[in-house]
């Protein structure tokens, strides 16, 4: 097996090499996969970020089976019923753990310490959240969708999307829904994550008071 190629000074010559260099430097292992978090992580309000990981995952495998079964199914099966009142809870609590992430983290000034583009991406998860629940509300294929669907079509035409984006087009809707929407929010929130893994969880006020550190992270 041949040995990597690097340049003279040591330094990996090739993309692969260099990525992996810079992979390394900006999130080692040991912040990737940590075994130990500061006490303060122990507190209530550092518990909603992960629940709400935990009820996304749970939308998506819900959404994975009312996907490979079909309307047809979950509209007059007794298991579909099952699926679709799971898939509905886990967006109620998925919306409810994460409002509650969202304002705790507001009112800890979470963009302390260079922090500023993990509460960046976490807000622009929440906004693209809310348009995959728009979607999820249009293809229900029912006289709520419908009544949702000729109502939202007026406001987006007003402001000039409605030619690309009609929500009566339930086959556009079904693909932005089922594969462009999550596969979005699902980019958004892994990216989240690895910031928060770089950077650390966030210290309370008060724990950053105590260690005099600044906006900027820095002593």
């Amino acid at each position: 097996m041949s040995a990597p190629a690097t340049s003279h000074r040591g330094a990996p010559v090739t993309l692969t090499g260099r990525v992996r260099q810079r992979w390394l430097e900006k999130l080692p292992p040991e912040k990737l996969l940590p075994e130990e978090q500061p006490a303060y992580v122990a507190s209530w309000i550092y518990v909603f970020g992960v629940a709400t990981i935990a009820a996304l995952a749970w939308v998506l495998l819900s959404g994975v089976v009312l996907t490979l079964e079909g309307p047809a199914w979950y509209h007059v099966s007794v298991v579909g019923h099952f699926f679709n009142s799971l898939h509905l809870w886990g967006v109620e609590l998925f919306f409810f753990f994460m409002v509650i992430h969202l304002w705790g983290k507001f009112w800890m000034a979470a963009w302390r310490g260079r922090r500023r583009l993990t509460w960046v991406t976490g807000v622009v998860a929440f906004l693209a959240s809310i348009g995959t629940a728009f979607t999820g509300y249009l293809m229900q294929t029912n006289f709520d969708s419908q009544w949702i669907s000729t109502q939202a079509k007026d406001g987006l035409n007003s402001v000039g999307i409605g030619a690309w984006f009609n929500v009566l087009d339930l086959g556009q809707v079904m693909l932005l829904h089922v594969v462009t929407a999550p596969l979005a929010l699902g980019v958004i929130t892994v990216w989240h994550v690895l910031l928060v893994r770089r950077r650390g969880v966030v210290p309370p006020l008060e724990a950053a008071e105590s260690t005099g550190t600044t906006m900027e992270g820095e002593k």
